[in-house]
């Protein structure tokens, strides 16, 4: 079936610190005509990342930086329309790294078949995928939290973080998160079972955190960066182990960033420090999947989502997650199933 015009978001400037909506563009485009092996998919939901703040930039990362003019690059769900790839079918429900736009035309290598009868669709951009197996193995290889450890989270109610702290309760451990404002301490207690909460936008972190974590903090998943990030690595336990996985409060910086870390704490307490990327573990998502599903089956896992209609405001939804105004995993809704 051929789709006339497809509707896109693209980057039509480089932002200067905080991102601006006029970094963004609207526009259209006719989609191109399928080759053997690839795949129309009609998008139904678009994921907003911290990630994608990087890849807007020149400097240099783990990933090629986007183009002026390029589709803002995006994990995304929907519907398969037309395929020239025998192991999709029109209909077959889908993810894949689409982008913001409304039809994407991708390798079917490239494409993760997926079943919305187990869990919604937007939970496959979530806590079924990237964000999902981030905590998984972020925690479980790079964590390896124990029984009786005390772990702490930052960005705690936000898409990665509310599943950490969930996965490190199954794991027999004790809860601490840090997230901005009292809705979302809320959310920590009352919805994600986080032992304590501690809202930075009001709380003292480093008097919260001798209160909350008085022998020490075990394991770290760090989200944020900066002086948060400081505050907990003055309270690593000995042996502590700190999991990098995102740096958000230094994403808009300019120049150079605000010192957050000193490298005296990993002598001091015999500490590890250790980022890692979820697509190195890619050979193992089918393993994080079942855990998770089953999990998500037994009521273990909670999960909450923060939804934008409509792909024109994707904008708008990624400035605000960056500011931290989303309360819980930020996609936006692009499409009718």
């Amino acid at each position: 079936m051929a789709v006339p015009v497809n509707r896109r978001v693209t980057l039509a400037a480089r932002p200067v610190g905080a991102p601006q909506e006029s970094d963004f563009a609207l526009a259209e485009a006719p989609v191109p005509e399928l080759r053997l092996g690839e795949v129309l998919v009609r998008n139904l939901y678009v994921s907003v990342d911290p990630y994608q703040r990087g890849r807007m930039s020149e400097a240099r990362s783990y990933a090629k930086p986007l183009e002026i003019g390029d589709v803002v690059t995006a994990q995304a769900a929907g519907e398969v329309v037309e395929s020239n790839d025998s192991r999709f079918s029109p209909g077959d429900a889908v993810v894949g790294q689409l982008g913001w736009q409304e039809y994407a035309v991708a390798r079917g290598g490239s494409l993760r078949p997926v079943d919305p009868a187990v869990v919604p669709l937007p939970a496959y951009l979530h806590v079924l995928g990237t964000t999902g197996f981030t905590a998984y193995f972020g925690l479980l290889d790079v964590g390896r939290p124990r029984p009786g450890d005390t772990v702490v989270v930052s960005c705690a109610a936000g898409a990665v973080g509310q599943i950490v702290g969930q996965i490190a309760k199954m794991a027999g451990c004790r809860t601490v998160g840090i997230a901005g404002g009292p809705d979302k301490a809320d959310d920590l207690r009352s919805l994600f079972g986080y032992d304590a909460a501690i809202d930075y936008k009001s709380e003292d972190v480093s008097a919260r955190l001798r209160e909350a974590c008085p022998d020490g903090v075990d394991v770290y998943f760090d989200n944020v960066g900066g002086e948060i990030s400081a505050a907990v690595h003055r309270r690593l336990a000995i042996g502590g182990r700190v999991v990098i996985c995102g740096q958000v409060s230094t994403y808009n910086a300019e120049g150079s960033v605000e010192r957050g870390f000193d490298p005296r704490v990993l002598i001091v307490f015999r500490a590890r420090m250790e980022g890692f990327l979820v697509s190195d573990y890619a050979h193992r998502f089918a393993e994080a999947e079942q855990r998770l599903t089953r999990w998500l089956a037994d009521r273990a896992l909670q999960y909450k989502e923060d939804v934008t209609e409509g792909l024109e405001n994707a904008p708008k939804a990624f400035i605000g997650m960056l500011r931290g105004e989303n309360r819980g995993k930020a996609l936006v809704k692009v499409g009718e199933s």
